[in-house]
């Protein structure tokens, strides 16, 4: 059984997601939404991704030897007609339209469930961190969010670490610039925003302290969260310092925690001896690569870690993850 998939955006997760539907006999793109020109869509794909140099545009349908994808102009979710295609899941992917209520306008239009890719402004049916808690979803969920990318590589680690007992952590994310900043100095969201993400590193904030409490209560109160976006196009990197309740817990404990944790989930979270740069992780599948080299201890209970991943890539295999997830629940095959 082939599972159809409706996009809203084709930016950065909607093009990688139709490039890895071509990897998978079981996955097809059947409508894509969005406001840019159809013949630069298409160009856009074609130039980025190697499997999709035999993709044609005909009457703004996107065509492979596959299957079509109708390509469709719709400003916001409300205006999308999903029953039209049947789709299984419809992915927003637009990272502005997070809210529950916009997640609503996808049913409403007939899309069977909806997952968007960034965290939700507030709590929905189901928050999923494959590898975490995947065994918690239920057929009746309906609105869902895959988490993000930084979010789902700070809950691997932490997830690997919370048998020594934590009392702090701090993380922050030196995270490549992402399409919602200008390469120019412009007004934006706030003051720092406002500044080229070509030519500076901006302190931004972090969501994931609001969601990955939710996924792990001893935290609350515990954890705190920043963010860098730094002049990089891909390649993103965790610097997480943790206060351990039991100053002996030392740098081969923690590295050895989270070695195992990799032997139990090998397509989400990589081990590296190597000395990589940001650079070595683009396209690159999973949620995080350790950097076993990285980790030190500093004063008596505090260790940090190092942990790099392409916040773009991994973040739409984690989304095909809970797609395939959710239709194995549903009986496809």
């Amino acid at each position: 059984m082939t599972i159809k998939l409706g996009l809203m955006g084709f930016g950065n997760i909607g093009r990688k997601l139709y490039s890895e539907s071509l990897k998978n006999n079981d996955i097809e793109i059947s409508a894509i939404s969005d406001i840019g020109d159809p013949e630069i869509l298409e160009y856009l794909l074609k130039t980025e991704f190697e499997n999709t140099k035999n993709v044609s545009l005909d009457n703004n349908y996107l065509i492979n030897n596959n299957y079509r994808s109708r390509i469709l102009s719709a400003f916001t979710p409300g205006e999308m007609t999903w029953d039209l295609f049947d789709v299984d899941f419809v992915v927003d992917a637009t990272g502005k339209f997070n809210s529950p209520e916009y997640l609503d306008s996808h049913l409403n239009a007939g899309a069977k469930r909806v997952i968007v890719s960034t965290l939700p402004s507030e709590s929905i049916d189901r928050l999923v961190i494959f590898g975490i808690n995947q065994d918690s979803i239920k057929l009746q969920d309906r609105k869902i969010s895959a988490g993000s990318s930084t979010l789902n590589a700070l809950a691997h680690l932490l997830n690997s670490l919370l048998p020594f007992g934590i009392n702090a952590v701090n993380m922050t994310t030196i995270h490549s610039y992402t399409s919602d900043q200008s390469l120019q100095d412009t007004v934006g969201a706030d003051f720092r925003c406002s500044r080229s993400a070509s030519e500076n590193i901006i302190p931004n904030s972090s969501e994931a302290e609001k969601w990955i409490i939710k996924l792990f209560s001893e935290l609350n109160d515990k954890i705190n969260c920043n963010a860098l976006n730094v002049p990089v196009q891909k390649g993103s990197m965790l610097d997480l310092s943790i206060a351990f309740e039991d100053d002996k817990v030392g740098i081969e404990d923690v590295n050895s925690a989270i070695i195992a944790a990799s032997e139990l989930y090998p397509d989400i979270i990589g081990i590296t001896n190597d000395p990589i740069v940001s650079s070595d992780i683009i396209g690159d599948p999973r949620s995080l690569v350790f950097d076993v080299k990285a980790t030190m201890k500093g004063g008596n209970s505090i260790v940090k870690v190092l942990a790099w991943y392409d916040n773009g890539h991994c973040h739409a295999m984690r989304i095909l993850d809970v797609i395939k997830a959710y239709s194995k629940l549903e009986g496809f095959k």
